[in-house]
Order: structure tokens, then sequence, then C-alpha cells
């Protein structure tokens, strides 16, 4: 323009300085149009917009604002009113005064089918009605079938104890049976079960394992964190019989309000062989395909945009396995991909109980729980992942397990340092030392935690432990104060999220005492912890976890207000609508 202007004659110079003048004038209106929120002239268009609420945009402030615009399943705007008349055209979702908020993000989470085989003992409220399932099935079955299911628990049933072996045998007497409890760490068999695996007086305790005994030192049916003796008979469903189920699990997340869940044990075990795979020829049977990196890739290819978003753990396979393996964590899609090496249980748990602490157990003098594997190759497990470029995520609960782990990647990253590495300890369920939570904090290791845990294991934490240990299991606060990074889940204790919200922040048991105040969170923080913070154990932080302008529209509508109702009241709140990436997936109710 301005070389042009020179050497033009006067009529042109004319000519050219109004063209620039209604040039520059344009895009200033532009620019101010785009800059200006309640601007609409030169507004992008918005698929959606839900307004007239509380949304809670978990933004660095906390913001709460009234509506939200998305477009291509990204949120466009953030704001008020005023975002109907910038987007008119948008499909309008009125709110009515309920909450909007991110979605859960659970960064620990167990993903089960339903066998054909299976009943439902997590849906039991007696142990009367675990018999009649168990019998029901038997009839459906026929003599011989196994029958199994997974989720009782003795805290929730009217006779307040477990299940035994003779509870099963006079439901089905002719059907072998074992029924896992809630957390998976122990297992209930009947006679069939147990003479079929070779289990009774005589047999010695399995290593990392414990089997119940009663009279005469004969077996009880309750097997503690050595349940595949027993379940490793039961004849597994075929992939194709299991999908339904386990899509069916899923979409039932989505009424939870969970948008993302990290599974915390998938297998390599179908990938082929050569590239990490199990070649079944040595193993004596076929691949079944159930918690698989390939069976969660085949379900998602179809259906993922229905479904929650999910990250994998992978199970450790070994060491050769896993340098075959061509992918690390990161691999896929913002559906479906890869997350750390993990849970691997480097401990057991107080289901158990065999969580491996640095004191007597109360009660139990000389016993301080189990490890499943050694220092050494616990070391090999971590530097052998890190150095293939993999997170890190390994199960440690008892206090000892958390310390020992916490110093096994501590050598790890002095012996390799990284920048973002973004290591962490599954469920952190006892309070280390101080010194290992500022080791933690400076080497930026996490605490993927379950407050849920104090609601409902209550019993079992006050049966083992005692004292300032007892007080502060599951702790949360004072990991905070000495820098330690958390992020919430809910390891299927239950899976809920409301429940762990509702724990983290008054630090009650299912029947109302309070553990440990000191150690509780406000609202806001325990909200934070399970979206925000949650985002980032999958490096998603830029994408994820607050209502932000860019970041995937993956959010929930609550028919409460989690930041003003009494506290008791969340354990009622409602989720009434889950959108994913723009995507109405769940409603509980027409709105």
């Amino acid at each position: 323009m301005i070389f042009q202007y020179f050497n033009s004659d006067s009529g042109s110079r004319a000519k050219t300085m109004r063209d620039t003048f209604m040039y520059r004038t344009f895009y200033v209106a532009l620019a101010l149009a785009v800059a200006t929120p309640g601007a609409s002239a030169f507004a992008a268009p918005a698929d959606m917009v839900l307004f007239n609420g509380k949304v809670l945009t978990v933004d660095k402030a906390f913001s709460v604002r009234s509506a939200v615009a998305v477009k291509d399943g990204k949120i466009v705007a953030v704001g008020g009113p005023e975002l109907l008349k910038r987007f008119p055209e948008a499909k309008r979702i009125d709110l009515t005064g309920r909450t909007l908020m991110p979605g859960f993000i659970d960064t620990h989470l167990h993903l089960f089918g339903l066998a054909h085989r299976a009943i439902e003992p997590d849906k039991a409220k007696s142990i009367v009605e675990i018999q009649q399932m168990v019998a029901a099935k038997a009839k459906a079955l026929g003599p011989g079938e196994w029958i199994n299911g997974y989720g009782w628990d003795e805290a929730l049933l009217a006779e307040k104890r477990v299940p035994t072996r003779a509870d099963l045998d006079a439901a089905a007497p002719d059907n072998p049976v074992i029924l896992t409890r809630a957390g998976s760490h122990s297992s209930v068999s009947n006679s069939m079960a147990l003479k079929l695996a070779g289990i009774d007086a005589s047999t010695p305790e399995p290593d990392g394992g414990v089997i119940e005994r009663g009279p005469n030192n004969e077996p009880t049916g309750i097997i503690r964190e050595r349940s595949d003796l027993v379940a490793r008979l039961v004849p597994p469903d075929t992939k194709e019989q299991m999908r339904p189920s386990y899509v069916a699990r899923l979409k039932w997340l989505l009424s939870l309000g969970i948008t993302t869940l990290m599974e915390a044990f998938t297998s390599i075990d179908d990938e082929p062989i050569g590239k990490g795979g199990l070649d079944r020829s040595k193993q004596g049977g076929p691949a079944s395909g159930l918690h698989s990196w390939a069976e969660f890739r085949a379900i998602y290819s179809e259906m993922g945009a229905e479904l929650p978003r999910m990250i994998s753990y992978i199970a450790w396979p070994g060491v050769e396995r896993l340098k075959a393996f061509p992918y690390k964590t990161g691999y896929g899609d913002d559906r479906l991909k890869l997350g750390p090496i993990g849970e691997s249980p480097y401990d057991g748990g107080f289901t158990g109980p065999t969580a491996y602490t640095k004191e007597d157990y109360k009660g139990m003098p000389g016993f301080r729980g189990k490890t499943f594997y050694s220092q050494d190759t616990a070391r090999e497990i971590v530097t052998t992942a890190g150095a293939l470029g993999w997170q890190v995520g390994i199960h440690a609960i008892g206090d000892q397990a958390i310390e020992d782990m916490a110093k096994v990647y501590d050598d790890a990253l002095k012996a390799h340092p990284k920048k973002d590495h973004r290591w962490f300890l599954s469920h952190f369920t006892m309070i280390p030392s101080v010194a290992t939570m500022k080791m933690m904090a400076a080497n930026g290791t996490w605490a993927a935690a379950q407050p849920n845990f104090l609601y409902n294991l209550e019993g079992r934490y006050e049966q083992t432990l005692d004292g300032y240990r007892l007080q502060h299991n599951n702790p949360v606060a004072l990991p905070l104060r000495y820098g330690v990074k958390m992020a919430f889940g809910s390891d299927n204790l239950p899976i809920g999220p409301m429940v762990g919200l509702y724990t983290a922040i008054t630090r009650k048991g299912a029947d109302g005492k309070v553990f440990g105040a000191d150690e509780a969170v406000s609202r806001q923080e325990a909200i934070r912890l399970y979206t925000e913070k949650a985002a980032y154990l999958g490096w998603d932080e830029k994408k994820k976890g607050t209502l932000e302008v860019g970041k995937f529209a993956d959010m929930i509508v609550l028919d409460k207000d989690p930041m003003t109702v009494p506290v008791q009241d969340l354990l009622t709140t409602n989720v009434d609508m889950t959108i994913v990436g723009g995507r109405v997936v769940y409603q509980r109710a027409a709105l």
C-alpha cells in the first residue's frame, strides 16, 4: 500500500487511502466482535447451549457461571444469559437451576462383565438372598456347572458376617461355587469348588495369601488374596459372550457421572505373539479376550462415542513381553488410550487383610501383611517400564508398602531423571512417614487415592488398625499439605463418586463415625481432585477436567448443588444428564 501510494497520482492516492481506511475498519470491527463476549455479529456457531443453571467451571478461580456453549464436541463459550443471544441457532438445554460441572474422572476402576454363569451378590442385602441367587443359578445351569459372582460385602449384609462354604453348600451342593468379595482381595468357595482346587485341611498357606480355617484346620471357604487358586478353574465365557455385558457396564458408569475411567487391570495377553502377546499354546488354553487391550479396542472402535473415555493400565507382562510390545503410555486416541504400567500390586489390601504395614496388625502379634514380590522385582518393573517410556502406577496400600515403592521410584528417578513422568502410587491407603511424603513431593510422585474406602471398609480398619494409623487411614489433607499431588478414584468400593466426595469432605464412615477430622478437605478441593487434578494422570489437563473454552464438553448435570447441599445429601445426589464430547449419552429422566 505504501509503495502504491507514493507512486500514484492524486486521484489514485485518494482512492487508496479510502480503501485502506475501510479495510482497517472492517478488521477492527471483526476483532472487537470476536473479543466481546456478548457480541454475535461474527460469532462462530454453536451446536448446543446449556443455560439457566449453576455452572461450576472448576477453573483456577473455581468460577461459577450460568451457561456453556458447545461446538463440535468442545466448549466454545462459558458465561451467562448473553450466550443465548450470541448463539441463537444452537440447541437449547434449560438447566432449570440445576448444577452443571465437569464429568468425574475415576483414576482407578475395574470394569467387570457378567458371564452367563455369574450371579450379582453385590445386589444382595443378606446371605439368605445370596443363597437364593446361587440356588436359582444352579437350577438354570444344571448340576456340575460352575457358578461365580462378584461384589458381596459383609458390612452390607443383614447378618454382618462373611458367607462361608456351608452357606454355599446349602444353596448348591451339586455345583462348584466361588463368589468374590467387593475389591477382589477375598473370595468364598463351597466344598465342591475347594475339592476341585485340591484345597483341604492339609493344604499349606499359599504364597501371598491366606486360607482361613475353622475347627480341625478345615478351610471355611474364605481365601484372602489368592482367589486364583479356585477361580482359575472357572471356564471363561468367550469375548463374544462377554462383550454385551462390558458395554452395558460402561454405559452404566455414565449414570454415575463418570466421563473418563482409568481401567486398572488390562492385559496385553491377546496381542500377537512376538508383539507382547502370550503364547497360549504353551499355556494350555485359548485367549479369553477379557480385560484385554485388544478387546477394549474392538469395543471402542465400534461404539466409542456412546461410552465414557477410557485410559487403560497395563498389567506387568514381564520384561521381554513389554519390550516386544510396540506401544507405550499415550498410544491411542481421546476415546481409548494406554495409561501406566500398573496396578501390579506390591502388597495386598485390608479386605485380605494383607496390606504390608510398618507395625503389627491390631490383635495379630507378628503379622504385618505381605508383599507379592520382592523389592528387586519392583525395581525391575519400574526401571524397565520407565526406560521404555511408560508411566508407572503401582498398587501400594500399607504404610510399609508405600514407603518401599516410593523409595523404588526415587532410586529410579535419580538414576534416570525424567522431567514430567507423572508416576503415581495407587491407593495410598495408610499415612507414610513425613520423610516419604516430602520425597514424593520432591519427585513429583502422585497418589491416586480412594477416599470412599473409609466409608466402605470402616469395619476392616477398626479390626486391623489402631491409634494414629486408624485415624489417618486414606489420608488426603496431610499429604496435600506436604506437597504430594493427589487425584481421586473409587476402585469399585463403591464406584459412585458421590461417596468419595462425601467421605473426603466429612471423614465419616457408613455409621457416621469421624476418623481423623484433620484429614478432611473442602468441597471445592474434593471436586478438584475428582476432575481437574484427575485429568493430569492421563496428560489430559489441557483437554478436560474443567469447563473452559477449548476443552472437551465432558459435563454432568446434578439434581443438587454439591457446593451448598447439606453434606449428608451428597450421598443421594443424582446425575440427571451426562454429556461426553458434546453428545448427551445419558439422561435420568426427560428434561
